[in-house]
């Protein structure tokens, strides 16, 4: 009935071509709308870890002296990151799983469109910064504090912020500015840029080029960033004469490692797949988009939970003190 409502309701938009829409639909995940109840269960239960795993962190962070040194600070700042990505487009989805509530103002929807996409621009610049850090530690020991102080470690924040609201306010500016009057229906479970984009009037061409220019930008300058600072990790490693220094250096870096390829692989796969997958099944782009903002901020704080030490043995504590 929802499906059939929402069909006819693009239908009679589409006929009125020069009507400005006020308020979009989103469909969820086309062509498994009889399966949405199902799908909100995983999707619900990888929610709730994000929540309460990065919180989790953020606690043991922010209440352990210990941690307070520059890569637990840029870890915290990369879990307030997580936080938001998620929160910014689970409880919409789940609503409209569960309640059908398929509404949005194209207002909310550019709202959501740009914390998605610009936090996901920062996401990619903490870790990029967080691969500094390791190679600061790594590399330059004896430097380590003098290199990466507190006003440094808040500039650098500032910069990611910056950066990711800089980039994608003009695209946001460029999409308010056009008329969405072709069809109310977006084929999406959120508001992605390619899908809230097919629904504009008008020549689109130069919003398209200024996404894929800013995702190749992002994408490669970042990653290009990560490889060099690793690079210079290994070489550094690899001159040790300690295997047992080693094996810490590499225990260390893995879990960023693990990280970095958890953001970067589903992202990069979702979006030339949304941009160059005419022959997929709408189903598995929109999926394979939900998953890039779903699965990384549920496994960062598994990772780095079980990888670094201090970490592990704070939660540890936690959960025992109410047994004590």
């Amino acid at each position: 009935l929802t499906l059939f409502s929402l069909r006819n309701w693009g239908t009679v938009v589409s006929n009125h071509t020069n009507i400005t829409l006020s308020e979009l639909h989103l469909v969820g995940i086309p062509g498994l709308e009889a399966l949405h109840v199902w799908i909100s269960i995983p999707f619900c239960f990888m929610y709730l870890v994000t929540l309460v795993g990065n919180c989790t962190l953020l606690w043991v962070i922010k209440t352990e002296p210990s941690l307070h040194l520059p890569m637990y600070l840029f870890l915290s700042m990369l879990t307030l990151v997580d936080l938001v990505m998620s929160t910014s487009i689970t409880p919409n989805m789940l609503g409209i799983f569960w309640f059908h509530s398929t509404a949005i103002s194209v207002d909310a929807c550019l709202v959501q469109m740009y914390f998605v996409h610009a936090f996901s621009v920062m996401e990619s610049g903490l870790l990029v910064a967080m691969a500094f850090d390791r190679y600061v530690a790594i590399c330059h020991p004896l430097r380590y504090r003098v290199i990466l102080t507190s006003p440094v470690i808040v500039a650098i924040g500032l910069v990611m912020l910056g950066r990711g609201l800089a980039l994608m306010t003009p695209l946001t500016c460029i999409i308010r500015g056009f008329t969405f009057c072709q069809d109310a229906v977006i084929s999406h479970s959120y508001c992605e840029h390619m899908a809230v984009i097919k629904l504009a009037c008008g020549d689109t061409a130069f919003s398209t080029t200024y996404s894929i220019s800013v995702s190749t930008y992002v994408g490669g300058v970042d990653s290009l960033l990560i490889a060099l600072s690793y690079g210079l990790i290994l070489k550094a490693v690899l001159g040790l004469s300690s295997a047992e220094a080693r094996r810490k250096t590499f225990s260390t870096c893995g879990s960023h490692v693990c990280v970095i390829s958890l953001f970067y692989i589903p992202g990069l796969l979702s979006m030339y797949i949304e941009r160059y997958g005419q022959d997929i099944p709408p189903h598995v782009q929109v999926l394979m988009a939900d998953l890039y903002l779903l699965i990384p901020p549920m496994f960062n704080p598994i990772i780095y939970g079980m990888k670094m030490k201090q970490i592990r043995d704070k939660v540890v504590q936690l959960c025992c003190r109410p047994w004590s």
